[in-house]
């Protein structure tokens, strides 16, 4: 009899938009399973594994890193217990055991301009590879948007209907406390009011669009925080000596980044390619405005609730746009939620399993 094998690696890497996504959902598929349905690999001297109860847990081998844990360990594992059958959650296809898994978005196949150096192409390269084995070889494929359902359908030339949409969710940030000394450590942010930006030196998180306007408005003042960012001020960053109204506050964890997000006069998310773009809706959340780019997936995501900018051009008054009127977040934060995310996923194993 086949059974469902979840890939547990992402609980071993910094809970980041995909890693976030596999976490909260898998955490909300142990609750609606019996004990012993479904199974999860995690490399053996890991830790700090969540209180499953019905998820049984399978320990195989020590952590590597994840392309060697993916192509080898994994890989080796399932041929040798073929009852198997794997679910992924990030981007990631087994070319011999091939399962259910979740393509978030196939940005590399539409921005080879932002992959500059040696090792960024070889990325690209790989991820690509990987779209293209996932969409060949996937049982059924999960996505966050109908935007990335869509691109993935024609890009590939596969039927939509091996594609379900299961959005992404907000409600991990009911249970965080807002730590507010995020303000005594960085006082410059009681002093102005502040944009806040959540994100990480990716090109199409596109923190360009915010150094643009900095130098166009000096008056406003724009706070950075995520992954890759170091803590130092903007005139490290891009040659623009001398720009004072930017902070990069590097990797913050959920309390402080809340802090911020309801303190902030606006967050902003000027990326021009997002699957889902879980930060504003974090934002929304914390009855932050929210300010994003009319781009990719997010006036799918937001719809009338937030404020739409050109990610290509700093020509406008950030301060009347924030005049505009938007609809209240209620019914979009209703939409998303990982309870029906984790059901929905549920479904798709049944479907396969039959």
């Amino acid at each position: 009899m086949s059974m469902i094998l979840i890939n547990g690696y992402f609980l071993c890497r910094r809970l980041t938009g995909i890693e976030r996504y596999a976490y909260e959902i898998t955490l909300r598929l142990d609750k609606i399973i019996s004990s012993g349905e479904i199974s999860i690999i995690i490399p053996s001297d890991f830790k700090n594994i969540p209180p499953y109860k019905n998820l049984t847990i399978i320990k195989y081998k020590k952590k590597i890193p994840h392309i060697l844990w993916q192509m080898v360990t994994l890989q080796f594992f399932l041929l040798t217990h073929r009852q198997y059958t794997i679910l992924e959650f990030g981007n990631t296809c087994l070319p011999l055991a091939p399962g259910i898994v979740f393509l978030h978005d196939i940005y590399c196949e539409f921005f080879p301009e932002d992959f500059v150096s040696f090792r960024d192409k070889v990325i690209r390269l790989y991820n690509r590879w990987q779209y293209r084995l996932i969409a060949k070889r996937a049982k059924k494929i999960g996505t966050v948007s109908y935007f990335s359902k869509n691109q993935i359908a024609q890009t590939y030339h596969i039927t939509p209907e091996r594609i379900t949409v299961i959005y992404s969710s907000w409600n991990h940030f009911l249970s965080v406390k807002a730590d507010y000394s995020v303000f005594d450590t960085y006082p410059v942010l009681l002093e102005n009011e502040f944009y806040f930006s959540l994100g990480s030196l990716s090109k199409r998180k596109n923190i360009r669009w915010i150094i643009e306007y900095a130098v166009k408005n000096p008056d406003s003042y724009f706070a950075v925080s995520g992954t890759s960012l170091p803590t130092t001020q903007i005139e490290n960053l891009d040659n623009n000596a001398g720009l004072k109204n930017i902070l990069l506050l590097g990797y913050l964890d959920d309390a402080k980044v809340k802090a911020l997000m309801e303190k902030c006069k606006a967050f902003i998310l000027p990326s021009y390619y997002e699957g889902f773009g879980l930060t504003p809706v974090e934002a929304l959340s914390c009855g932050a405005q929210v300010i994003v780019a009319r781009a990719a997936s997010l006036p799918e995501i937001f719809g009338n609730t937030a404020h739409y900018i050109d990610p290509f051009d700093t020509d406008v008054d950030l301060n009347v746009l924030l005049k505009e009127p938007v609809e209240s977040p209620e019914e979009i934060l209703k939409k998303y939620s990982y309870d029906e995310a984790a059901k929905q996923v549920y479904k798709l194993i049944k479907e396969v399993l039959r």
